[in-house]
């Protein structure tokens, strides 16, 4: 990708799953990546791995997302890109079972997390009148799903978030974009599929839910996300770019 050697990065939620997989790759292109992460400890083994520095962060706390933009600037001298990855699943059920407790978790990390995130950024952003947002959507807020409306309801948010971002700040040289992946085989999704009882069921069944087999790999989506953030995409802003398969196209 052009022009992210050297580039200073944060990565919420860097520390499993497609948090890991984008922090190396951006690695890969030659950045410098603060990885952050909730879980200390598989945060600070990716960070150990990769010779790169880790803080914790909790995406839901506007003091810890304040102090972690203040840790990257601290450490790298600047910020050039924000990644707001981190993501929590929903629990399953239709809206007049949601419960109260469900709907503040999700919302606080899915899009409380994401608005600190471009806030914070943006505070060291404009100042240098560059940098550049990459924020986790999901086909879960392009089109209707089922079983989860809080997330559903959030990653919509961080698509309209994503656009507000990118006409408000056009004008200084800042671009905000997100990825909308279909279902990825992440921990996360492990973890939903054992709590389910049926794990072979949930893969065959998430291996014949997009037009194109199988499913995208982390890797598949941190290359959308390095892709966003170089200047390969320089003209590119306020766009939520599915990587499902054709998932949405159908």
């Amino acid at each position: 990708m052009r022009n992210l050697k050297d580039k200073s990065v944060l990565v919420t939620g860097g520390g499993a799953g497609m948090g890991e997989a984008i922090v190396r790759r951006f690695v890969e292109e030659g950045a410098r990546v603060l990885i952050t992460d909730i879980d200390v400890e598989r945060g600070q083994a990716v960070a150990k791995a990769i010779g790169m520095p880790f803080a914790r962060i909790d995406t839901g706390d506007p003091v810890s997302v304040e102090a972690a933009v203040g840790a990257a600037v601290k450490v790298f001298g600047r910020l050039d890109v924000m990644v707001n990855n981190a993501g929590i699943n929903s629990k399953v059920a239709p809206i007049h079972e949601s419960t109260q407790e469900n709907w503040d978790r999700v919302i606080r990390v899915n899009l409380s997390g994401v608005f600190y995130g471009m806030k914070y950024a943006l505070q060291q952003f404009v100042p240098q009148k560059s940098g550049v947002i990459v924020s986790m959507a999901s086909i879960n807020g392009l089109v209707g799903c089922f079983g989860g409306p809080p997330y559903g309801a959030a990653k919509a948010g961080v698509a309209q978030l994503t656009r507000e971002a990118a006409i408000e700040y056009a004008q200084m040289g800042i671009r905000a974009n997100a990825v909308a992946p279909t279902a990825v085989w992440t921990p996360m999704n492990m973890k939903a599929a054992e709590e389910s009882g049926d794990v072979q069921g949930l893969v065959d069944a998430l291996n014949n839910l997009n037009p194109l087999p199988g499913m995208p790999s982390p890797d598949d989506i941190a290359a959308a996300i390095a892709f966003l953030a170089s200047d390969d995409a320089r003209f590119i802003t306020g766009v939520t770019l599915p990587v499902d398969g054709g998932y949405t196209a159908q």
